[in-house]
């Protein structure tokens, strides 16, 4: 009796605490890099025109420039993307539902052999495979998650990723402009600003890892920083050849 009364509090601690992070990225993760994108392309971009000497106003076009154009960029190539890899799991369902439509006792013989590999008995394995063959879209549902990996019930949208990749890159990308549309006249302030930006950005993605947020944070000020310096450079160098 004792053993049960000190199990109990166990099992509904477990319950209670046994929540994972998301693994798969979700939102924040598309998101988060896109911001960084823009972040550091954008800065890269105007540290190494600012290198060149060159005024004020044009570093200001640059990076307005560089925020449009990056933007429109990621969010073409993301719809692209997402696009083409949505219409070749589209196709492979396809395939996969004339089979079942043609041949149902091998897909359901495939079936259970899927779940012996995995362990099960051969005998309740065909049984469960039985049962689920019953309907054919849970059927073409299940045979999608063990032989595809995919869930057809919840394919990416290609106007999703464009539009989340459009805005958290142009989001990013404001960010080294920023002051000198409020009225700066340095360089310098837009930098700073840009790497607390990155740092934040760094700090968020350990949401999804299993580094610490001041790990992640300073790794991305790093990497940023050090590309806005060699740009910087290859400014300087190119606008004194030049």
């Amino acid at each position: 009796m004792s053993i049960i009364e000190t199990e109990a509090p166990l099992h509904e601690a477990h319950r209670d605490n046994h929540t994972h992070r998301d693994v798969n990225g979700g939102w924040l993760r598309p998101a988060v890099f896109g911001a960084m994108d823009g972040l550091v392309s954008n800065l890269a971009l105007m540290t190494g025109v600012a290198g060149g000497a060159v005024s004020q106003q044009t570093i200001v076009i640059t990076g307005l420039a560089g925020l449009a154009a990056g933007a429109f960029s990621m969010a073409a190539g993301e719809y692209t993307s997402v696009a083409s890899q949505r219409e070749l799991v589209e196709a492979e369902l396809d395939v996969e539902r004339r089979e079942l439509r043609k041949h149902p006792v091998d897909e359901m013989e495939e079936l259970a052999a899927l779940y012996v590999a995995r362990g099960v008995e051969p005998a309740l394995a065909r049984q469960v495979a039985m049962q689920l063959s019953k309907d054919p879209e849970q059927a073409l549902e299940i045979h999608a998650r063990e032989e595809l990996g995919i869930d057809p019930d919840d394919l990416p949208s290609p106007m999703v990723a464009a539009w989340s990749s459009f805005g958290s890159f142009a989001l990013g990308a404001l960010l080294p402009v920023l002051p000198y549309l409020l009225g700066a006249t340095a360089l310098w302030p837009a930098v700073v600003l840009a790497l607390l930006g990155l740092f934040a950005c760094g700090a968020v993605v350990s949401r999804v890892t299993a580094r610490g947020w001041w790990y992640s944070g300073l790794r991305q000020l790093v990497l940023g920083g050090a590309a806005a310096a060699v740009t910087y450079g290859l400014g300087a160098l190119f606008g004194a050849a030049l």
